[in-house]
């Protein structure tokens, strides 16, 4: 039997998440979340922006996790989760208006963070507004202690895993037709950055 997993980060970023989030999608749409996790941000973030499609997915070992907690929220916008790795070459999906993601880039390896931008410029509309909350190295630099011990403690999980660098996650963002909108400092050491799919000029 699964039990309903829980992340304590989760329910301490939820708030100050969804106060930055709420003012970027705030047209109707339907948000794709990439590593939803425990499931716990996509039901917070469905039940507080009810104008908003919440569709959730992860890999399919987190999926079973992910349906205890929507079954127990009950929300219409709340969408079933779907299994995705970002390295997959099909995404179950046409298209992407809106995507979100929290805390999966320094989880990823390299290699796979630059498949998932080239899946985003495949797989996301011109316009498209993107999400993506986590701990971010300036200059090559941390920005606190934590963050240090933090990334030393990744690299002994997985030597492929690691905070990874702005500069390096805004090239790629650009290489794939995005601009960054907004870097916004968050709690705990975190920042969220908006970005947008341009428009096709050729």
């Amino acid at each position: 039997m699964t039990h309903k997993p829980f992340s304590q980060a989760c329910e301490n970023n939820k708030d100050p998440i969804l106060q930055i989030i709420k003012t970027v999608f705030c047209q109707p749409t339907t948000v794709w979340e990439i590593g939803s996790g425990t499931g716990q941000h996509a039901c917070y973030f469905a039940e507080h922006l009810p104008h908003l499609e919440w569709q959730p997915t992860d890999r399919s070992e987190n999926i079973p996790g992910i349906r205890l907690w929507r079954e127990e929220a009950k929300l219409d916008n709340l969408k079933p989760p779907l299994t995705l790795d970002v390295t997959d070459t099909v995404w179950p999906c046409c298209t992407i208006d809106a995507l979100f993601t929290a805390n999966t880039l320094h989880i990823m390896s390299w290699d796979e963070v630059q498949i998932f931008f080239t899946r985003l410029a495949e797989y996301l509309n011109p316009n498209a507004l993107v999400c993506i909350y986590g701990p971010f190295n300036y200059n090559r630099a941390y920005t606190s202690d934590s963050n240090a011990s933090f990334d030393h403690w990744l690299k002994s999980q997985s030597i492929a895993s690691g905070i990874r660098n702005f500069e390096d996650i805004v090239s790629l963002s650009t290489s794939g037709g995005f601009s960054l909108l907004n870097d916004i400092a968050m709690p705990a050491n975190n920042r969220l950055l908006v970005l947008q799919k341009q428009l096709k000029t050729r």
